[in-house]
């Protein structure tokens, strides 16, 4: 299964009851000597390194990796930006102090390091970076890339959330060596660029289970099975597109295009403006026509281009009485931002049902700002699918998948390239085709968006990729699991 991601007050616990069965300051000997170990596998032959000293715990990491690095031969100043205030984190500054060891009160702006470790702040930092703190990530900041490490947490990034406490941006390493377990916050929103590479150390400690992982191919390990050479199309399913306002008749057919990419038996499309075309020339596999008049859907994609007229009104209580699986986009989503009626139809319908909003329509839902979902990412994912009894894919930088049980997933694969318009319609149409397969609705939910990062992952660059290309590069990315062998 995915790698177990664990908040602030879970970690704070499992470090007090571990610390009791263990001598003091262990823990931190413990988490300073695995980093050492880190950087000086990064760096190889000995070089020059500073590391930023914070007051607390994340500071006597620092101290006991300054002295673990010295004795591997690497030449280690520590900055000192404020006094140790605890017992272990002293303890750990008279030992470093005592061995000969450097440390400078504060940094020096014209010193040049082969690498600089960032030890300020750890987990639970409540106030965005001031004073000496700030000017020494803009410092660590400004060093070459490549050499920029974190302990634990970048110093300035909320743990839990993956935003900057404060909204002051703080630390953006190239590597994050965390201890125990890790942090959510590393894995979504501005944690995905402030946390560079994330090694996990865990310290000799046990962890327990957790309701929020990384999300893992072994998450959809039944997608990954080839098919049986025994079938035919009727055994994978017929989706249903609806979309297709005024101006819009691309949305549906992108979303049905990567439909019919990641394995769909068949494809119907209705577009909801007239004009409609008579058939796709890209792909006449499609088959444009009422998918509301159709007697057997297996899943439906409604709201891509969908507009928010009466019609597409109309278009969307039918797609909340539909008997199969639904997934809501783009415009489904503002109907139902503004229509309480729509919302409790949706909270009390039976079957599978999934919202892919971004973070401005998730916003909507939940009658707050774009700036307050960014915030709390996994919080507002969580709440999205708890008030609609429905799955919820809140889309952006380390994508959370949500349930309303609480359980939820963060998303790894993706890049910025996938920033592109019709990008949102082809992960809809994604997981259309794997529910209508069909596969358990959380493996179809996972492993679509897992897929339509994983397009990006394999794309050389952060622009040039474009909507239609990302379903036959998911598909790609699937055959090649295919043909892998299980792990």
């Amino acid at each position: 299964m995915g790698l177990p991601l664990f908040d602030v007050a879970t970690l704070r616990a499992i470090e007090t009851d571990a610390a009791r069965a263990l001598r003091p300051g262990a823990l931190m000997q413990r988490a300073g000597a695995a980093a050492a170990r880190q950087i000086a596998q990064r760096l190889g032959t000995p070089k020059t390194v500073a590391i930023v000293c914070g007051p607390g715990n994340n500071g006597g990491d620092g101290y006991v990796c300054a002295l673990e690095l010295a004795q591997r031969g690497h030449r280690v100043e520590c900055a000192a930006l404020s006094p140790p205030v605890t017992d272990d984190a002293r303890a750990a500054a008279a030992a470093w102090r005592a061995s000969g060891g450097t440390v400078r009160d504060g940094i020096d702006p014209a010193a040049r390091y082969d690498a600089v470790v960032d030890a300020m702040f750890g987990i639970g930092l409540s106030r965005p970076l001031d004073r000496a703190f700030a000017a020494a990530a803009s410092w660590i900041n400004a060093q070459r890339a490549g050499s920029r490490i974190a302990l634990d947490v970048p110093s300035g990034l909320d743990a839990d959330r993956g935003s900057w406490v404060g909204a002051k941006p703080g630390v953006t390493a190239d590597q994050t060596i965390t201890f125990l377990g890790a942090k959510p916050g590393l894995f979504t929103g501005a944690g995905c660029d402030a946390a560079g590479e994330v090694l996990v150390e865990s310290i000799g400690v046990e962890l327990p289970g957790s309701q929020l992982t990384l999300t893992d191919r072994a998450d959809f390990a039944s997608i990954c099975r080839p098919r049986a050479r025994d079938s035919h199309k009727g055994d994978y399913g017929n989706v249903g597109v609806i979309g297709g306002g005024i101006g819009m008749v691309g949305a549906p057919l992108l979303a049905a295009r990567a439909a019919l990419r990641m394995g769909a038996g068949r494809v119907f499309v209705e577009c909801i403006a007239a004009p409609a075309p008579q058939f796709d020339p890209l792909h006449p596999e499609l088959m444009l026509r009422s998918v509301r008049a159709l007697e057997r859907l297996d899943a439906v994609v409604i709201g891509c281009g969908l507009g928010t007229d009466a019609g597409a009104s109309a278009a969307l209580e039918w797609a909340l009485t539909a008997k199969c699986p639904a997934v809501f986009d783009a415009d489904a989503l503002n109907l139902l931002a503004r229509d309480a009626a729509l919302r409790e139809a949706l909270r009390r319908r039976g079957g599978t049902s999934v919202l892919t909003p971004h973070p401005l329509e998730a916003a909507r839902l939940l009658q707050a700002t774009a700036q307050e979902v960014q915030a709390d990412r996994i919080g507002c994912a969580r709440r999205l699918a708890h008030a609609t009894t429905a799955t919820v894919v809140l889309k952006g930088a380390g994508t959370v998948i949500a349930l309303p049980d609480g359980r939820a997933w963060i998303n790894p694969t993706g890049t910025p390239a996938l920033a592109t318009p019709g990008s949102g319609d082809v992960l809809g149409g994604m997981i259309g085709a794997m529910l209508a397969q069909p596969f358990m609705p959380l493996e179809a939910t996972l492993a679509a968006v897992w897929l339509h990062g994983a397009a990006a992952d394999r794309f050389d660059g952060d622009v040039g990729l474009v909507a239609g290309e990302i379903a036959a590069r998911s598909a790609a990315c699937l055959a090649q699991l295919r043909r892998e062998p299980s792990t």
